[in-house]
């Protein structure tokens, strides 16, 4: 293995379209596949989506924890929101220097950041912070000029058309 092949860069899926989270998963599970073990730290959601119920066959390698409340989308936070994401910045913290995973996806930080849950400096933090063979996944819209600045790839979902806005409701299995 060369030394590109070891290093872990730094990934930003961000922007209004639909898939920056499908394409956090799909890496996680290209990971687990390679025999990678993958933690996913999910800053908004809370509950048994579709995603959760499917990375529940991938336990082995891939784990998931949510520090959202699950009510929390756009606006000011509660206290109590505030201090699950912090809980959760903190263990992403102590997972990160452990090493013992080698992908590490922060789903809805962006929005997470943005909102005051946690603090940009935290987020920036983590990206600096990152050891040299980690993979970090970073999701969710309004993705900080500074976070897409650090970087090494930064994907931006652009919608274009959308069947939500002829009245289709989130479906289970494709949105939710």
């Amino acid at each position: 293995m060369t030394k590109n092949e070891t290093r872990g860069y730094i990934q930003v899926y961000t922007g209004n379209g639909k898939g920056k989270t499908t394409a956090a998963i799909g890496l996680a599970i290209r990971a687990a596949g390679a025999g990678l073990k993958v933690f996913i730290a999910q800053f908004i959601k809370m509950g048994d989506y579709s995603e959760i119920k499917a990375l529940k066959r991938f336990s082995d390698l891939i784990t998931v924890e949510q520090y959202g409340l699950g009510r929390f989308t756009d606006g000011k936070p509660l206290p109590e929101d505030i201090a699950a994401a912090q809980k959760g910045l903190k263990q992403v913290k102590s997972i990160m220097a452990s090493e013992e995973y080698k992908v590490i996806i922060l789903e809805e930080a962006n929005v997470a950041a943005k909102y005051g849950l946690i603090r940009e400096q935290d987020l920036l933090g983590l990206i600096i912070n990152k050891p040299y063979d980690v993979e970090l996944v970073i999701t969710g819209r309004h993705a900080s000029s500074r976070v897409i600045e650090t970087a090494d790839l930064v994907t931006e979902m652009i919608p274009i058309k959308h069947y939500f806005e002829k009245g289709v409701p989130a479906r289970v299995g494709i949105e939710k």
